[in-house]
């Protein structure tokens, strides 16, 4: 039997973590064929993943009795509340695969991986980069880590809603690669900050800055973003509550790996300074 085999249609999943990503996620892979246990807390996420065609299940055993099991809880603490105080790991099956999408420390993922070798499982971190927009469409990018024979036995799965799916390296791998992948981000909206302060000083409209250096060598994914809701403040006013996350995130990983961020750092402090609730009227000042 081949890796896609193992982990077709008549596969049972288990899934942890419906919420905004995980819940459209959870859609794409019923879409695509796949039998899915999903863990419900509450009675309304009950009732929506039941209406979705899902299977719910408010034990965790129950959701952990599966080929593969995803987890896209919010927080690296939550990670390891799932998977290792909350049992998970340890009611896998022998054989079979946990793949982790939240974005953790690759400290955490040593740790499931050590957890997980003892019952003969498989961990690949599946770091991801877009929306919920994106799942939908089914081109979420996806930094993979793990054997190369687990990210083949799971890329069925991962293939529902990922695309493409970038295999880094060993596990942790995925997680450092989403890691740099979101200081580069943020540095970039940082640096957007500043330009607009700058902008101002010289007389720039922001709205011109914008459109023009959306058609010159300074463009970026980041700039694209921002266009699209016409100022930097209005994007990181959209998407605060992410933003700030996932800049925390990266100051607490990088500073616990021993990581210097350098000019990212810099260009993160100018950012950090706008997602404060305080600054927004102002202008950014120059350094």
């Amino acid at each position: 039997m081949n890796a896609a085999a193992l982990l077709s249609a008549e596969a049972r999943l288990g899934f942890f973590g419906a919420g905004r990503m995980g819940r459209p996620m959870v859609r794409r892979l019923l879409a695509a064929g796949h039998r899915v246990t999903v863990l419900g807390r509450s009675s309304e996420t009950r009732r929506e993943l039941v209406g979705d065609g899902a299977d719910v299940t408010t034990e965790v055993r129950e959701a952990a009795r599966a080929r593969a099991v995803g987890v896209c809880v919010h927080t690296d603490t939550q990670v390891r509340d799932v998977c290792l105080d909350g049992g998970l790991v340890d009611a896998m099956p022998t054989g079979s695969t946990l793949i982790v999408h939240t974005t953790c420390s690759p400290r955490t993922i040593d740790l499931l991986v050590e957890r997980a070798r003892h019952r003969g499982i498989d961990v690949v971190d599946a770091g991801i980069s877009g929306g919920p927009q994106d799942i939908e469409a089914g081109r979420l990018t996806l930094f993979v880590g793990g054997s190369a024979e687990a990210v083949q036995r799971v890329r069925p799965v991962l293939a529902a809603y990922g695309d493409p799916i970038l295999h880094i390296g060993p596990p942790g791998s995925g997680q450092r690669l989403k890691l740099l992948n979101n200081a580069v981000f943020a540095a970039n909206l940082g640096i957007l900050v500043q330009a607009v302060a700058a902008a101002t000083e010289l007389g720039v409209p922001e709205e011109d800055l914008l459109r023009g250096l959306g058609h010159g060598s300074g463009a970026s994914r980041a700039l694209d973003g921002v266009a699209g809701l016409g100022s930097v403040r209005s994007f990181a006013a959209g998407i605060g509550e992410f933003l700030g996350k996932d800049l925390a995130v990266v100051r607490e990983i990088t500073a616990d790996l021993g990581v210097g961020l350098g000019a990212l750092g810099h260009a993160h402090d100018v950012l950090a300074r706008l997602l404060e609730p305080a600054s927004v009227p102002h202008p950014v000042p120059m350094n």
